[in-house]
């Protein structure tokens, strides 16, 4: 009966874990995801999150406990109990320049679901849901402009707003296998990246009441497989300790496209708030592609069980080859490093809780895709984490709240840019059981 309600669980987290990526409101709240597909998401977890998002050459917890790692699905075949990774997901901002000081901003939403199913002693299988982009910006700009050949037979002017606006995401459901031939790991994932963005621009003239003014939806809704890929090398130096040097990748694969424009004609009312639109014209759904980027990346790591590991990542990204519907999105080859480690002061410890705590730091630098203004757009930002075990009398079973923070900046005041504070936030639940397993009595 325990194994069909835990089953049935399963379905109800996936179930609610699909209908809420599937929604198209915003998820961040930056002015930088109006660039590309939106703000690219590495496929990290609180756990890795915590350590600046190292991941690659991640092969197994110190503490022996399985970990799920979609970094790199070669890690899968480290996985020897069914685990359960689950976690929200929020974001805080504080957007500047040079005459705006303190916008502040804030998201919350479900971050993955991700399940680990060992298959032999050496493989295991991953499956999950979680972002793979997020689109979420609005700004304003206003201007004037000439009134020619008004009744008084002189020429004026009025007030031009231009508002300019996005919402959606893309998420991505994988399903991946690793196994182990001696020192190597191998490992793939199959993923479905699907979703919908919109992008919203206004054209208003505030100071005439009786103008019509102007709003096109630009709406594309995204479908398609994509593919990743990993190797790992385990170099055992003792007993209890290793290091690992690894790679993993993603396939520059094409997605399905259908996108649509809605153009409508409005007036203002006293208040400056839009009217019913006066008519709207639809026009036709076109098909189209998108081109993902190749992406490569490159990590070391060493582990000394039970007490700690380092580790850190280089990623190079061809996001120069993104196009969207035949058109090149207009963005450059990124490169980012990320280095963190992980160390627990007594794992044996039955006296002191904090002594059995996972304690993590890192810190990560992007330059990123995105070229703005004349101006290289980078990113950077230190980590913290906590792996809390969660006491439970069983020697089979093994809970963890995995919880991390994220502090950077994206962006500068220069050149007409907006410079972004950030802080997110991951929380993580995982869970460590023994399923699917005979038990044997004498």
């Amino acid at each position: 009966m325990i194994r069909y309600i835990k089953g049935f669980i399963i379905f109800l987290l996936s179930a609610a874990s699909f209908g809420a990526f599937a929604q198209g409101s915003a998820t961040t709240s930056s002015p930088y995801s109006q660039y590309g597909l939106g703000l690219y998401h590495e496929p990290i977890l609180p756990l890795g999150a915590g350590m600046g998002g190292i991941g690659t050459a991640f092969s197994k917890s110190p503490d022996g406990l399985s970990v799920i790692n979609i970094v790199n699905p070669a890690s899968y075949s480290n996985i020897n109990l069914t685990a359960i990774d689950i976690g929200a997901y929020g974001d805080f901002s504080t957007l500047s320049n040079s005459t705006t000081n303190g916008e502040t901003n804030s998201n919350f939403r479900l971050s993955h679901i991700a399940f680990g199913v060992p298959i032999t002693k050496h493989s295991a299988m991953s499956f999950g849901i979680l972002p793979y982009a997020d689109l979420g910006y609005n700004y304003k700009q206003t201007g004037t402009v000439s009134l020619n050949h008004s009744p008084l037979g002189v020429d004026t002017t009025t007030t031009q707003e231009s508002i300019y606006s996005g919402e959606g995401g893309l998420s991505k459901a994988y399903l991946g296998y690793g196994i182990t031939f001696g020192s190597f790991s191998f490992g793939g994932n199959v993923a479905y990246i699907f979703g919908k963005e919109k992008q919203f621009r206004e054209v208003n003239y505030p100071t005439l009441p009786s103008a019509l003014n102007t709003r096109v939806e630009n709406s594309v809704s995204t479908g398609g497989l994509n593919y990743d890929y990993g190797v790992q090398y385990n170099l055992k130096l003792s007993a209890i300790s290793r290091v690992t040097f690894a790679y993993s990748g993603s396939a520059n694969s094409q997605l399905n496209t259908t996108t649509s424009f809605i153009v409508s004609h409005y007036t203002l009312d006293g208040t400056g708030t839009p009217n019913a639109a006066i008519d709207s014209t639809n026009y036709t759904n076109t098909q189209g592609t998108i081109t993902l980027p190749q992406i490569h990346r490159f990590g070391i790591m060493y582990e000394k069980d039970f007490k700690y590991l380092i580790g850190a990542d280089f990623k190079m990204g061809n996001w120069s080859a993104l196009n969207v519907n035949g058109v090149n999105a207009g963005l450059q080859n990124n490169q980012s490093i990320a280095v963190g480690g992980q160390i627990t002061p007594n794992i044996n410890s039955l006296s002191t809780y904090w002594a059995v705590v996972d304690y993590r730091l890192g810190f990560n630098y992007d330059n990123t895709y995105i070229y703005a203004n004349n101006t290289n757009i980078k990113q950077y930002a230190v980590t913290f984490g906590l792996g809390l075990p969660i006491p439970n009398n069983s020697r089979t079973n093994y809970y963890k709240v995995n919880v991390s923070a994220e502090l950077g900046q994206r962006g500068s005041l220069s050149n007409g840019l907006v410079k972004e504070n950030y802080i997110n936030l991951r929380l993580g639940f995982s869970i460590n059981e023994k399923w699917f397993q005979k038990f044997k009595f004498d």
